[in-house]
Order: structure tokens, then C-alpha cells, then sequence
């Protein structure tokens, strides 16, 4: 019966979504609405900055799951990733026997038809690669659809219907829905794709990183001899699981052989300053308000695809220069009294080393103080306690939050924050921990400094840390 209704049937008016508050998914849903389509869905927990882009576009959004929400007034439902089989709305919907699909068989049948897919996967900086490669094509004149797991600053959405020819998707390897237990990116067949990283992340639905490599593996595996892989030449996995593939391969990094490769680069606050080596020459130099050299990888492996598509270098060069980057990665929201506050979304060992690493480049006047909330379902595990202590080295003074979910997580796999406090002040680093939001809250107040840089490091809402820190401060 299940197998029979996931499916999209020829005539659909009215949309209803699942979960309809996960990035993607209120990308989809807002794309759906731009396409004439009646939308509405139902979420919990709501926080912006999706919430505001649904509410700007007039798409309800229920409060809760609730089984009266699922009516036969609808013509398909999407089921995001999030939603479990025993979902109330997701019963409904089956007894109901109302035709339903995952959010990229949507995407796909009413945003990338006759489209080629542009795809960004890895573990790290899909979604800052994604972005810029959209606003290249932009600024190209090329008109491009996306959707992408963050707001664009230029577009002030995270997703656009464009006439052009190309669709840019963030290639996400966590499971489709509770119905088909595949990554996403498998649903997706690209004419041209960047790779980026791989390592082990997702522990909810990875068992180990083989299981990673298996995914990313099965992804490069469905590319065709037609399609071109832009792949990132300092990552060992990614060396590796590229060999003897049928699609084209470019690297771009670090190596003397790669087709791609970073020059030398500085940092000249509000700029960095880069140089872009194409086939062992000088290809061009460039200028970006991103920081830190893996934004610079971002860049770099972008390029090379619009490149490859033939865009010109002033092109690019103008695009990369007007980037005004994407909300939650290293976004300034506010500066009170000399103190700055940043947001950025790193949660993976690997993404808060960098984040600080970056940001020490360009805050070199005070103190550099890490506020750290383990919330994914990774970051809530024990399978990177011993990895974060190492990554914090950048950082003058660390405050880390009792992880907010941790009752969701069995007692024997839970994350540690206490341990990681410990192990931090082992290391020589002025680290602290706190129960709550209020009481980092309270300390930030009176510890931090004129020209010091307050960095907050989380994947979801962190309670409204950063408007309620600027208005104490």
C-alpha cells in the first residue's frame, strides 16, 4: 500500500507538508508556493529564521502534529526526513490513503524538471558552496533555481525558481524519510558535482564512518560518464573513493597536480585576498568577505564548476566580490560596548576547529571566547569526546552548554559536556561549564571584554542566546 501512494499524481492544487520547518523543507514549501501551488504544513518547536520565511510568504504553519491537520482537501503530502513512521499526521495520511512523496522526489518533479542539477555534497561546506555557485550563476546572468540549506544574504531566501538552466542542490547524506531509508543526494543526477569532505557525522543513522564512505560511495557511483567531479585533493577519503570512476574528475586544493589550486592568500580585514592557480598558472586573483582557508576551498571548488560551465573569470571574479555569504555561517549579529557577537552554525570537531581558526585571522585585537551548544544528534553522542577537546585551541575562553536534548540520546551513548570542560582545562584552556542558557548568559555579561569576539557555535535556535546577549551587554 506504502509503495503504491509514494507517488505524485498528475494533478496536485493543494500541498501539505510534513515537518514543514526543516531548512529544506521550508525552502520547498516556499518554492511551492512561488509555483502557484496551495501550501500549508505543521511543525514543533518553530524557531526563525525559516519560521519568518514562511510566515513573509503566507504559508501556514500548524502548530504540533496532530492527525486532524491531514484532511482528503489535500493532493499530496511531503514527509520530511524528520518524521517517524509513527507519526500522528503520517498515520493519518496512510489511512486516509492520500498520496504522498519525500521532499527530493518534490524536488525534482516540480522544481528540476528539464533542469541539470548542480550538486554540492560532503560532510563540511555544502551549504556556503552552494550559495556562492548560485549567486555566480546570478550574477552571470544564468538565472538559476536552488535550493539550499541556508539564506542567502543577497536573496534574503534559501531558495529561488529561476528560468535558467541549472538547479544548484545541497547534496544532503542523511536519510530521505522513514519510507525510503537512502541519502537524499541519490535522488539527484548531476550534470556537474563538488565533493568536498567526508568524514563521520550523522551517528543517529550511520553506524560507523564505513557507512559514510558507503553513501558518498553509492553517490559518486550513480554519476555518469557525461558528468564532471570537482574533488577536494587534501581530503584522503575523497582521493580515494574517486579512483577508477567514469565521470570527468577535477581536483582543486593544495597538490602540485590538481587542475585546481589555492595561491598564496592573506587576510586584509574586511578582505582576503586570494590567487586561483589553474593547470600550474596563475588563473586569476580575487577578493571574498569570506574568512578562513576552508571558505577559500568553498570558493575555490566553485569556481572550477563555473569555469566548466563557461563562465568567465571577471564574471566570477565580480560574483565572489558581491557574496554577501549566508545567515548562521560566521554572521555578524550585533557589536555592544566594543564586544562583537557572531553566529555560525559549526557543530562537527571538524567545523568548530576551522571556525575558530578562521576568525582568529581576522579578530587579532581581543580575546577570541567559544560558546559551544552540543545539539545534533551527533554532537550529543560520546563518538567526538575525545575529538572536541581538540578542538578548541583557537579559542581564549570556552563556555559550553549542557546539551538541551540530551534525554533524547540511551544514557550509555551520551555526550559528556562536563568531560569536555575537564579535558579543555587539561589542555591549558580557559573552559567553563554552564546548565543553561540564562547562566552563560549571566557570565558573558561580566567576563567579556571591549574588542573581544564572542562566537556562538550551534545548529539550531541556542534559546535566543544571541539577542538576549547584545541586550544585557
Amino acid at each position: 500500500m506504502i509503495s503504491a501512494l509514494n507517488r505524485i499524481p498528475e494533478k496536485v492544487r493543494r500541498i501539505y507538508l510534513i515537518a514543514i520547518c526543516g531548512t529544506g523543507m521550508g525552502a520547498l514549501a516556499c518554492l511551492l508556493k512561488d509555483l502557484g501551488f496551495e501550501v500549508a504544513g505543521s511543525d514543533q518547536q518553530v524557531y526563525p529564521p525559516i519560521s519568518l520565511l514562511l510566515e513573509d510568504k503566507g504559508v501556514p504553519v500548524l502548530e504540533g502534529f496532530d492527525p486532524k491537520h491531514i484532511t482528503l482537501n489535500y493532493d499530496l503530502v511531503v514527509v520530511g526526513n524528520a518524521v517517524r513512521k509513527d507519526n500522528p499526521e503520517a498515520v493519518r495520511m496512510r489511512e486516509l490513503n492520500l498520496p504522498f512523496c519525500s521532499m527530493p522526489q518534490a524536488i525534482n518533479h516540480f522544481a528540476g524538471l528539464g533542469k541539470k542539477s548542480l550538486v554540492i555534497a560532503g560532510t563540511h561546506g555544502k551549504t556556503t558552496t552552494s550559495a556562492l555557485l548560485a549567486w555566480i550563476l546570478y550574477s552571470a546572468g544564468l538565472d538559476p533555481t536552488y535550493i539550499i540549506g541556508g539564506i542567502l544574504k543577497n536573496f534574503g531566501t534559501n531558495y529561488r525558481v529561476g528560468g535558467g538552466p541549472y538547479m544548484v542542490l545541497e547534496g544532503d547524506e542523511y536519510d530521505t524519510a522513514y519510507f525510503d531509508k537512502g541519502p537524499k543526494f541519490l535522488h539527484y543526477d548531476p550534470v556537474a558535482a563538488i565533493l568536498t569532505s567526508v568524514e563521520f557525522d550523522h551517528a543517529d543513522i550511520f553506524s560507523d564512518k564505513d557507512a559514510v564512505i558507503a553513501a558518498f560511495d553509492s553517490f559518486i557511483s550513480g554519476m555518469s560518464s557525461q558528468s564532471t567531479l570537482v574533488a577536494f585533493d587534501q581530503d584522503p577519503v575523497v582521493r580515494e573513493l574517486i579512483q577508477n570512476r567514469p565521470c570527468r574528475t577535477l581536483f582543486y586544493g593544495m597538490d602540485s597536480g590538481s587542475a585546481w589550486r589555492l595561491g598564496n592568500h592573506s587576510a586584509v580585514p574586511p578582505w582576503t585576498r586570494f590567487d586561483v592557480m589553474k593547470n600550474g598558472g596563475l588563473w586569476g586573483r580575487f577578493q571574498t568577505r569570506m574568512i578562513g582557508e576552508h571558505n577559500l576551498w568553498n570558493a575555490l571548488s566553485a569556481i572550477a564548476v563555473a569555469d566548466a560551465l563557461g563562465i568567465s573569470p571577471p564574471e566570477i571574479s565580480a560574483a565572489i566580490k558581491t557574496f554577501e555569504g549566508v545567515k548562521r555561517r560566521q554572521e555578524i549579529r550585533g557589536c555592544k560596548n566594543g564586544i562583537t557577537v557572531m553566529d555560525d552554525f559549526a557543530h562537527h570537531p571538524t567545523a568548530v576547529r576551522e571556525t575558530l581558526r578562521a576568525v582568529k585571522s581576522f579578530y587579532t585585537t581581543g580575546r577570541i571566547i567559544a560558546v559551544f551548544e552540543p545539539r545534533t544528534n551527533s554532537s550529543m553522542r560520546k563518538v567526538f569526546q575525545n575529538d572536541y577537546p581538540l578542538s578548541f585551541d583557537g579559542a581564549d575562553l570556552v563556555c559550553i552548554r549542557n546539551p538541551p536534548l540530551l534525554h533524547k540520546i540511551p544514557v550509555a551513548e551520551r555526550f559528556s559536556a562536563e568531560l569536555l570542560v575537564s579535558a579543555l582545562i587539561n589542555r591549558g584552556i580557559d573552559a567553563h561549564f554552564f546548565p543553561d542558557t540564562e547562566t552563560i548568559i549571566d557570565f558573558l555579561v561580566a567576563a567579556a571584554r571591549p574588542e573581544d569576539l564572542v562566537l556562538i557555535m550551534s545548529n539550531g535556535g541556542f534559546d535566543r542566546i544571541h539577542e538576549r546577549l547584545l541586550a544585557a551587554l
